[in-house]
């Protein structure tokens, strides 16, 4: 059988705390430890009835535990089932004992307090589920928020740097006008493109390779990236770069820096069977997870406040 793929979302979120009114960040959660417990409570006690009912469960995989949260569907939602070769279609009904579920996956970072989000489905759980979940559990002393975690903007970071590496820019086809009165190559070639295709979203990425005999592409692209530096923030949807640094006594370095502040997420294909039919879409899920993780970490350090 042909291998199931599909294209989902991952999205980071922080946990926070919540005191007097305030969000504030936390020391790192033992968020291994807490699923360990977590694993040996009863299904009642990982049960969470809000305005809808929600369990979690423990599932380990890759020598690490990480969390299904579940949205139990109501007695009232109307479900069927049908066989596509016959047309034959049925009523499902639940048993008192047992319930339909719509699944999401969180896998938790070991830095910053992050989690990685996978839903299952539209009204599968959110953020939001798991925020009022670990309230009700007690898992922290105090009340605690889930948010998105947002990328900072570091404008400031261009003025003390000595040239830039690589440059990712994508504006949308309403912003490009922003531009206008920019006299540089990257605002020329984003002018360009629009007017060569029309009504077009750009996304423009520029890598200039290692070495000393590029030092003066560096500076130009950097000089580039300076003349965008009060529009950026208003005109992009991403825009980011490699900075190069080179203090008075040490080597010299490179630093990821955000120049628009947006919500980490990324898109993978998530297979839903393997070869053989098997289902494998929870352990697909944690595994695209890791790896966005793996992919994203010096991004979500960043966004999180964590030093490498």
């Amino acid at each position: 059988m042909a291998t199931t793929m599909r294209e989902r979302t991952i999205a980071f979120f922080e946990v926070v705390a919540q005191r007097s009114g305030e969000q504030v960040r936390m020391q790192q959660f033992s968020w291994q430890d807490a699923l360990t417990e977590i694993s040996k409570a009863s299904v009642q006690q990982r049960t969470w009835q809000g305005d809808q009912t929600f369990v979690g469960t423990v599932y380990p995989l890759a020598e690490e535990d990480h969390l299904l949260l579940h949205r139990v569907k109501s007695v009232s939602e109307w479900l069927s089932v049908m066989d596509f070769g016959t047309g034959d279609w049925r009523e499902l009904e639940s048993r008192a004992h047992e319930g339909y579920l719509e699944t999401s996956v969180f896998c938790f970072v070991p830095y910053g307090n992050v989690v990685g989000v996978m839903q299952g489905s539209r009204s599968a759980p959110t953020h939001k589920s798991l925020e009022g979940w670990l309230n009700h559990l007690r898992v922290f002393p105090e009340e605690i928020v889930v948010r998105p975690l947002l990328s900072r903007a570091q404008i400031e970071k261009l003025r003390t740097a000595q040239g830039a590496n690589k440059v990712e820019i994508r504006i949308g086809s309403d912003r490009v006008g922003m531009l206008r009165n920019k006299q540089g190559r990257l605002s020329q070639f984003l002018h360009q493109a629009q007017e060569s295709y029309g009504d077009i979203s750009v996304t423009m990425v520029i890598s200039i390779p290692r070495g000393k005999a590029r030092d003066e592409d560096r500076e130009k692209l950097l000089s580039d990236l300076r003349d965008l530096e009060d529009v950026m923030p208003r005109a992009a949807d991403v825009a980011k770069a490699r900075l190069v640094y080179a203090e008075s006594q040490g080597p010299e370095y490179s630093q990821l820096v955000e120049f628009v502040e947006h919500h980490i997420t990324a898109k993978r294909r998530v297979p839903a069977v393997d070869e053989e039919g098997n289902s494998v879409r929870l352990q697909s899920a944690v595994r695209v997870i890791l790896d966005v993780t793996v992919t994203h970490e010096e991004e979500l350090r960043l966004a999180s406040g964590v030093e490498n």
